[in-house]
């Protein structure tokens, strides 16, 4: 019923064409069901499977093929669409009469590519159903092989539908084979036969045309190709190959391989891995062994570069598959295979080398079974000591030409091996190490790899056994070894820890003492070698104790005493002893942590769970002695070196017992409890001195908390009340922000312990009131760790305490605006988390919450509530807190813009539209970045009816420059303009205002005419510049509010200035162009390292030369800078000249820095270092230039930023427009023309923050726009 209902719907979508040649399709069936009806015959399968073979014989001549093409390529679909839900028999009885109908149209030369494809489907579906009786009829009579002979011919068909068609049906075929005992198909044989038929012509044809002529190859290369793939498909299908065809296909694939076509090769191991990925099956296994004795067979000469390569290849592989499916047989061929291979290295040829070496490193990794290394029998060891022979063989001379390949092979034999490689390679560790120690071997970095892979596997006792360090006493036949100690360092894993007593902690006291006989003398370079060589010593330790075989015999209470005596002495040492201690700690619970009931005894390193908590057992033992080390080590270290012993105590105390973790605790809170007393009666000049002092240990009560917060994750419930209690104590103390701020880091310290979250959320209310009640001594540096301690007690609040989100939300709004980037963001998740905690619903007691009156009824925890208490903070009596609550509103809604009712969306941009109106720049500045979400985010149909409000407030801040507002401006205007069209915004833009308009869409329009332009060159930058911005922001959010307009669709909408500014980056972006300037008399000398400043991104302009006999020459002017100065009334402008002998004068006779006297030119050093204008370096050394004003001018300003805007622009707009341009000009703006006593009476011929003349006049241009009454700019030097 459901193939019925199938069909239906199939045959429904036929009704109703969409395209014009699938009507033709639909008229026939709407025929054939008019028929069916016409002679009440129900709609079936069989029904229409009737009809259809009815139309077809009228279709397709038996003789001239296809009569009426549409009506043919019609039947055969609707005939590929019904057959698979004919029933079995049918199709079998009819296969004879559907196979005669649709031969014509397989084999006609003209046939098109629709009605095969549907024709190869029918074939598909009549050949699954046949039986294993029809498969014996031969290839001569009209049955299922005569048809698999034309799909093998359309297999290769140079057209790409048809012959995937063709292949996908051969797969299905093949791949349901009718019962038999038989694995094969009963048509397999035939294909196989018929494939490797065609392919051998092929590659005939192929080498005799190659023969002919160089190109003529490249002809049969697509042929081919489709051949290799048919091959594909016929061994994915048939599981692997059939039996009998298996040598002349190997034989045939291998004369391929050598084809220089790098696609016929990869063809080719393609198929070789469909065939043994096929016979991976236990099903097809038995096909493997004649498969492999086959390719063995093949084995091309010793020095064929071209062919041996991928024959490697191939057996590497093969064996691969064997090992999986044998893996005892395969192992026992192991070393005549080893022997085989590596014969191989001998060739000259690079290619065949590398291919061997691989080879051999595919069998010893996949060949050798996990048994053979953790329960040999003595069979299995006979054949390691087989490979070990055969190993020790690969460092002869013979080989010497490949040895960089042999120490491939000797590394993936140290790994295989693990420590059964010794004794077996005891002899390969001894040459290597000799070749290394040979100062003109090439390969020593080779060596190093094999040798740490040999440190890794056997050990360092065995490896230092046949290769001694010789450190003290190196005689004639025994070298020192120093360059082993960096090798052990990285390297040794998984050994004795007691070697390392035994060994090197003799070594080093040996060598210490060295270093201390030489006493306070100068060290020589002796000295120094021997200092290095005990830090070297000692850093091999935290290989030593990673997973140790014998923790409980080696680290006893003298190894322990020995250890803390170098953590007190030797500082240099600390990091490498910590390492160690934690690593003791961390590996064996690694082992512990390994889910699983089953143990890997090769992957855990022969250390099992059992060993590993007696190991852990063991340590717990001394945890609470180390623990009072490190905790001494730890006070006397500097903060920025204590990282690493922190990490250490934290591994120790997860291990300590619970009754020695109390006794700690209690130890080091009653010594906090007297450090804090102390602190507290410290003198206030006390703690100035101590903070002026560098390098200073903290205070003791620091370090005591730091200690605290590393223990309570460890702690038993029990101890919490006095953990809370120190906090309640130390919170509220504002005198020291540091402590307070590591405090605050306990709570959040807590919740990454289960213990930890079971005892916040059982001391919620508690911790509730004790972070309400220190809110008024919390410091600034604590800021950031108060709201993540927030966070976490928000995270863990329940629902009947939501009292808290609206008592503690002010501090958050306000921390919205914190000058801490860290604070800001927490502030901003902590918002985020307030509103989901409210949106899970609850309710709140008014009533609990400070300055309501006790009698405020309860409240509904909602989305739209939590908004509401936000936004109470706009009726602040500051600024600033009506600023920061616009701030936090923006986060919360473009994070809850999509769960709000359009009523509050509503009620949000109304009121934020007379906020925009507002004089205070800070609050506007937050307006803008709400009216930007908005506008990006908000459903259309809310901000749209807003325009006619937002758009002419937002007009009235286009003009300023300050804080960016125009920018900023201009990237919501332009947004909207994208959003809503530039008719909706222009027509609410006021008239002044439009001309804003106008340059938007101007540049957009430019902007356009760019990329046209440009091309795809434009386009390649626009790509750049995308993947550049990609990371700018860590936030959807960041991203919205304070990503430029432009950033979406690259449009420039920026004023003239902006323009040229992209243009030029542009420009350098594509190389832009450099001009030289040179003089007329000599040549540019471009290796002087002067040239740089001859070199010019801008065209260089030749001034016309003057007359030649000097006349109409004059003097050139400059002013007190040395600048040239043209044109403007002498007696306005203070000159300098230049007397006979090259020195300035003065043309008003009095002196100036610069006028060549010494005094004059000390002056105007001092003024250009020191003076009110001189240039600064600020944070991160960038240079800042002075932006005071003179008193003059600050009484036009107003200082708290509140001067009403109405006044302030047409201030500006009265100087800067009316009077820019004179000033700039080289004359004196309009109302500045002072005479020169007046000038000298602002300071001697000096304004205070311009020159005089000329300067006087650029200052009064730009002075204009703050409306100085007294006529003087502000100018800037």
């Amino acid at each position: 019923m459901e193939e019925a209902v199938s069909l239906t719907e199939k045959l429904e979508k036929i009704k109703s064409p969409k395209l014009q040649n699938q009507r033709e399709t639909a008229i026939v069936l709407s025929a054939i069901e008019d028929t069916l009806k016409s002679q009440n015959h129900d709609s079936t399968p069989t029904a229409y499977f009737a009809a259809l073979l009815a139309l077809l014989s009228q279709a397709i001549s038996p003789t001239k093929g296809p009569v009426n093409k549409e009506l043919a390529t019609s039947v055969v679909y609707l005939l590929d669409l019904v057959t698979p839900y004919v029933p079995t028999p049918i199709l079998r009885s009819k296969f004879s009469q559907i196979l005669t109908s649709l031969a014509p149209a397989l084999t006609h030369q003209d046939i098109e590519a629709p009605l095969l494809r549907s024709s190869v489907g029918c074939l598909e579906t009549l050949l699954v159903a046949q039986d294993a009786a029809a498969w014996t009829l031969p290839p001569t009579q009209i049955g299922p092989r005569r048809a698999i002979a034309g799909l093998l011919v359309l297999a290769v068909d140079h057209r790409p539908k048809v012959r995937k068609r063709s292949l996908d049906t051969l797969i299905k075929v093949l791949k349901n084979p009718p019962p038999s005992p038989s694995l094969d198909h009963p048509a397999a044989d035939m294909c196989a036969e018929t494939v490797l038929h065609n392919l051998n012509d092929l590659v005939q044809l192929a080498g005799k045309k190659h023969k002919g002529r160089a190109s003529g190859n490249e002809e049969h290369h697509p042929s081919l190709m489709h051949t290799l793939q048919l091959v594909k498909s016929i061994a994915a299908a048939s599981g692997g190959w059939p039996t009998k065809k298996i040598d002349s296909l190997c034989e045939c694939l291998l004369g391929i391989s050598k084809s220089s076509n790098e696609y016929l090769t990869m063809a080719v191991f393609e198929i070789f891995e469909i065939i043994f990925a096929g016979m991976a099956e236990e099903t097809t296994s038995s096909k493997l062994p004649r498969l492999m004795e086959v390719i063995s067979d093949l084995r091309p000469s010793q020095n064929d570069s071209q062919l041996l390569p991928p024959w490697i290849a191939i057996m590497s592989r093969g064996y691969d598959v064997s090992a999986q499916l044998h893996p005892e047989e395969t192992f026992q061929k192991l070393p005549e295979l080893f022997h085989l291979f590596s014969g191989f290295l001998a060739s000259m040829s690079h290619s065949i080398r590398i291919s061997a070496s691989e080879c051999l490193i595919s069998f010893i990794t996949n060949c050798i079974p996990t048994t053979a290394i953790t329960e040999p029998f003595v069979y299995d060891e006979k054949i390691l000591e087989r490979l070990g022979r055969a190993a020790i063989d690969l460092l002869s001379v013979k080989y010497q030409a490949a040895w960089m390949e042999v120490f491939n092979v000797i590394f993936a034999l140290f790994d295989a091996l693990k420590w059964r490689a010794t004794p077996l390679l005891d002899e390969v560790v001894k040459t290597i190490g000799e070749l290394r120690g040979n100062e003109s071997f090439s390969g020593k970095k080779e060596a190093d790899i094999v040798l740490g892979k040999a440190i890794e596997a056997v050990g360092p006792e065995t490896v230092l056994g046949i290769l001694p360090l010789n450190l003290l006493n190196p005689k004639a036949g025994q070298p020192g070894r120093a360059w082993l100690l960096p090798i052990l360092r990285e390297h040794v894993i998984n050994t004795n820890l007691m070697h390392f007593r035994r060994e090197f902690v003799p070594l080093s006291e040996t060598v210490y003492q060295k270093v201390v006989d030489n006493g306070v003398v100068e060290k020589t370079i002796e000295v120094k070698i021997y200092e290095t060589l005990v830090t070297q010593i000692w850093a091999l330790l935290p290989g030593y104790c990673t997973l140790p075989l014998d923790v409980t015999k080696a680290f006893d209470q003298t190894f322990a005493e020995l250890l803390a005596n170098l953590l007190y002495k030797q500082t240099n040492l600390r990091a490498d002893v910590c390492k160690a201690l934690q690593l003791l700690v961390d590996t064996n619970k690694e082992i512990l942590s390994i889910e699983g009931v089953e143990e890997n005894f090769l992957l855990q390193r022969r250390i099992t769970k059992s060993i590993a908590r007696g190991n852990i057992d063991h340590l717990a033992s001394f945890a609470g002695n180390i623990l009072a080390v490190l905790f001494n080590v730890y006070s006397q270290t500097l903060p920025q070196f204590r990282g690493y012993i922190l990490q250490c105590i934290n591994a120790y105390l997860s291990i300590t017992p619970e009754k020695e973790l109390l006794e700690t605790f209690a130890r080091v809170t009653s010594m906090l409890e007297v450090a804090l007393a102390e602190s507290t009666a410290q003198s206030q000049a006390d703690k100035q001195k101590q903070k002026q002092s560098e390098n200073k240990m903290p205070p003791t009560s620091h370090t005591l908390m730091d200690l605290i917060i590393t223990l309570s994750i460890y702690l038993p419930r029990s101890s919490f009340p006095t953990l809370f209690s120190l906090a309640a104590l130390i919170l509220p103390q504002s005198a020291d922000p540091q402590l307070q701020k590591k405090a605050y880091k306990l709570i959040p310290r807590l919740a990454t312990s289960t213990t930890g979250i079971l005892a916040l959320q059982d001391r919620n209310a508690e911790l509730q009131q004790l972070l309400l009640t220190s809110a008024s001594s919390a410091s600034a540096p604590s800021r950031r760790d108060r709201l993540a301690a927030i966070a976490v007690v928000t995270t863990y609040l329940p629902s009947t305490s939501l009292h808290f989100i609206p008592s503690i939300l002010s501090e958050v709004v306000i921390s919205a605006k914190e000058v801490n980037e860290k604070a800001r963001t927490a502030a901003f998740d902590l918002l985020v988390l307030m509103g989901k905690k409210m949106a899970e619903g609850g309710t709140i007691a008014q009533s609990q919450i400070p300055h309501l009156p006790a009698d405020a009824p309860d409240a509904e925890a909602t989305l739209e509530e939590f908004f509401t208490m936000v936004s109470a903070g706009l009726a602040g009596s500051t600024p600033h807190m009506i600023s920061a609550s616009i701030t936090a509103l923006s986060r919360i809604l473009y994070e809850f813009r999509t769960q709000l009712p359009d009523q509050v969306l509503e009620d949000l941009v109304s009121t934020m539209a007379i906020f925009l109106d507002s004089n205070n720049r800070e609050i506007v500045r937050s307006v803008l970045g709400f009216v930007k979400i908005a506008v990006i985010s908000l459903p259309e149909n809310i901000v749209r009816p807003r325009l006619e409000a937002l758009i002419p407030n937002l007009m009235g801040w286009s003009h300023e420059h300050k804080a960016r507002f125009r920018v900023k401006v201009k990237h919501i205007v332009e947004r909207m303009i994208r959003r809503f069209g530039v008719e909706a915004v222009e027509r609410y833009c006021p008239e002044a205002d439009k001309k804003l308009i106008h340059n938007i869409r101007k540049s957009k329009e430019r902007s356009k005419r760019k990329k046209e332009a440009g091309g795809d060159n434009m386009d390649g930058e626009v790509d750049d510049k995308q993947k550049s911005r990609k990371g700018r922001f860590e936030s959807e959010f960041d991203e919205a509010i304070y990503g430029s307009g432009s950033d979406a669709d690259n449009s420039d909408v920026g004023d003239d200035l902006s323009d040229s500014n992209d243009d030029s980056k542009a420009r350098q972006r594509r190389g832009g162009k450099t001009y030289i300037v040179e003089d007329e008399d000599e040549p540019l000398d471009l290796l002087d390292r002067k040239a740089l400043g001859n070199i010019s991104s801008t065209k260089p302009v030749r001034f016309k030369a003057g007359p030649a006999n000097g006349k109409g020459r004059t003097k050139a002017k400059t002013d007190l800078d040395g600048k040239l100065v043209f044109g403007g009334d002498d007696d306005d402008t203070m000159m300098l000249d230049f007397d006979a002998s090259g020195n300035t004068k003065n043309a008003k006779g009095g002196e100036e820095p610069g006028d060549g006297s010494l005094e004059g030119g000390i002056n105007a050093y001092v003024d250009a270092i020191r003076g009110r204008d001189a240039v600064q370096r600020g944070r991160g050394g960038r240079l800042k230039f002075s932006n005071r004003k003179e008193k003059a001018d600050e009484m036009e300003i107003d200082d708290d930023g509140e001067t009403p805007r109405g006044a302030s622009r047409a201030n500006g707009n009265n100087g800067s427009r009316r009077t820019g341009s004179a000033g700039r000009g080289g004359g004196v703006a309009r109302g500045a023309r002072h005479s020169k006593d007046q000038r000298q009476a602002f300071g001697g011929g000096r304004t205070g923050s311009g020159r005089v003349s000329k300067n006087a006049g650029r200052g009064g241009g730009r002075g204009g726009r703050g409306g100085n009454k007294d006529g003087i700019g502000r100018g800037r030097r």
